[in-house]
């Protein structure tokens, strides 16, 4: 039987695998719905709603096992997260709704006009959906003012610190390029030499903010780096994180739009790594006394017995959110097509 001792930090690992799942995946979706921006053209626009309209909604169900973990499995920080943070995750629910009902609304009437402003809503929702979540781990990084009763005691003008703003730009810059990828893997013809070249643009903007965001972390915050410093086998981490981003436009370069898809996840995947080990064992760091006042995976987990139940549960959820995933990225796999079924 597993230590209770263990149960927590088995739990923060889900979270953890969930969050990486969830930016993988709806990441691209966001950064497809901001590639809207960049063209005019309704024949365009259709294309890029149909490589994401069968798989956008499911998507999203990793962000409701994120939430609902941390409801059951860490109470703490959820009520500290969404009391502390509650106008950035009204901003981001606001989001979150707007998208869905721009796409599903979009192609509702044929008048142009209506087209148009939904697809302002779209392009607009998925950027501050995108820009939120960045500052929400931004500000995780940065820490946040946390009293002796683990509750938050700054402003929503907290938030807007240089820092965090870079991470949310850091993260809308990500978030083009794996869209612009993934549209350049899904698209043929004209379009595809043109978002080639969106998606080369994309990818040389997001190494640019990969190095800025990484001399500001390095030098502005000792805390997050501190780990690595200690234990320098650590920095393998990075290293494949580093590796992961270049080998995109190695591979794009190429022509091998799918590994190079891959390869962004990986950047995901490796970047999530490095915030892991910096945060570690923070799940809300308080810049107030963080050795006294901070929520880690330890102190804020629920029941031992509460973390067993959640654990039957997800042992079988995950499987089938997986296996639904699975199957409908393989019915849809290939190039967009436009017929009348069509968004």
């Amino acid at each position: 039987m597993m230590s209770e001792s263990l149960l927590p930090f088995l739990w923060y690992l889900i979270i953890g695998v969930s969050v990486i799942f969830y930016v993988a995946l709806d990441g691209f979706d966001l950064g497809v719905g901001m590639m809207n921006f960049f063209t005019k053209k309704d024949s365009e626009r259709r294309v890029f709603l149909n490589a994401i309209g069968p798989v956008w909604d499911g998507n999203e169900v990793w962000l409701v096992i994120v939430g609902g973990a941390l409801f059951a499995g860490f109470p703490d920080v959820y009520a500290t997260l969404f009391s502390g943070f509650y106008d950035l995750c009204m901003i981001l629910l606001a989001g979150l709704i707007f998208r869905a009902v721009a796409i599903e609304f979009r192609s509702k009437r044929p008048s142009k006009q209506w087209r148009s402003t939904w697809d302002a809503v779209f392009s607009i929702s998925s950027f501050v959906i995108s820009f939120g979540l960045g500052l929400t781990f931004g500000n995780l990084m940065d820490g946040i003012p946390l009293n002796a009763a683990q509750d938050f005691t700054g402003d929503f003008s907290l938030f807007l610190r240089p820092f965090p703003v870079l991470i949310g730009f850091f993260t809308v810059s990500l978030m083009l390029m794996h869209g612009a990828i993934f549209l350049a893997m899904k698209t043929e013809g004209a379009l595809h030499l043109k978002l080639r070249r969106w998606a080369k643009s994309s990818i040389a903007v997001f190494i640019a903010f990969f190095v800025v965001a990484t001399l500001a972390a390095w030098v502005a915050k000792p805390h997050m780096v501190l780990r690595f410093k200690e234990n320098p086998w650590l920095l393998v981490v990075p290293s494949l994180a580093l590796l992961s981003i270049l080998n995109v436009p190695r591979l794009f370069t190429r022509n091998h739009d799918g590994w190079a898809f891959l390869s962004s996840c990986s950047c995901i995947f490796f970047l999530f790594l490095v915030f892991g080990v910096g945060t570690f064992p923070y799940l809300v760091r308080s810049t107030v006394d963080p050795e006294l006042n901070s929520l880690t995976f330890f102190n804020a987990a629920a029941s031992p017995l509460t973390l067993k139940v959640l654990l039957v549960i997800v042992a079988i959820g995950v499987p089938l959110v997986l296996a639904y995933g699975t199957f409908v990225y393989r019915i849809f796999r290939g190039k967009v097509k436009i017929d009348h079924s069509s968004y």
